[in-house]
């Protein structure tokens, strides 16, 4: 017997395009409400809302700044009011920030890009454990990155940075709210094929250097996270997932 709630309702950040719309594709089909939340293109995100409602489920969407507070509140506010208890939360929406060496990086760029894929995480795992810790339980999955611990020199330390931060976190909260019934987790891309890169051959260039020979699909990444939120990952806390491809 399943050991899900009867609803399973769940807020992915930067759930319209790349890896976040794989995502709420994905947890559609193994039976999740969603609440999408997106920065800016609400046409991306109403298609992808489009995607999950022909699985057979419900999604709402929601246009935020994941690094306000009042958007954040918003967000779970709106999942609540609309599908019910939020049991789930992925925590994507992310920004890379100026690339290059770190002497040369945009000091107004490095502070938007630490705030987003830090402060935003944080906001919205707060928000979650607040939530979860009244209704029962749940599981976070916070999106890291194998940067974390390669450090992406002459590209992004600042991102690589940040990441570090989200897999400290991870693991710190996951112990932090275990007693209340709440799984944190994480999932660790390696070099994935969508829109985020700001040089769009820059996945084929680095396939020389990833062991199987490719970058990832936004639904490889899509899997890992699904796997997390399940039942079958009932015993994992704390644990952060690579998937880059032998990286």
């Amino acid at each position: 017997m399943s050991r899900h709630p009867v609803t399973v309702v769940t807020v992915v950040t930067g759930g319209s395009r790349g890896i976040g719309a794989a995502v709420c594709v994905r947890l559609a089909g193994d039976g999740h409400d969603i609440a999408l939340g997106y920065r800016s293109d609400a046409a991306t995100a109403e298609a992808v809302a489009r995607n999950v409602r022909g699985t057979g489920r419900r999604c709402v969407t929601v246009r935020l700044d994941t690094t306000d507070e009042a958007g954040v509140d918003r967000l779970f506010e709106s999942a609540a009011a609309e599908l019910g208890p939020v049991t789930g939360l992925v925590n994507n929406a992310g920004v890379g920030g100026p690339t290059g060496p770190l002497a040369d990086a945009d000091a107004a760029g490095l502070r938007r890009a630490l705030d987003v894929n830090v402060i935003g995480y944080l906001l919205c795992a707060r928000r979650a454990v607040r939530d979860m810790s009244r209704t029962g339980g749940g599981a976070i999955v916070n999106m890291s990155s194998a940067a974390a611990t390669l450090g992406s020199p002459g590209e992004y330390v600042h991102y690589a940075a940040a990441k570090a931060a989200v897999d400290t976190m991870t693991i710190g909260l996951s112990k932090e709210v275990a007693a209340a019934g709440i799984r944190v987790n994480a999932v660790s891309p390696g070099i994935i094929r969508t829109g985020f890169h700001e040089d769009p051959e820059r996945p084929d260039r680095a396939a020389a250097g990833i062991p199987l020979g490719r970058p990832g699909q936004p639904e490889e990444v899509a899997g890992a996270v699904a796997w997390l939120l399940s039942d079958d990952a009932s015993y994992a806390t704390g644990a952060i997932l690579r998937v880059a491809g032998g990286r």
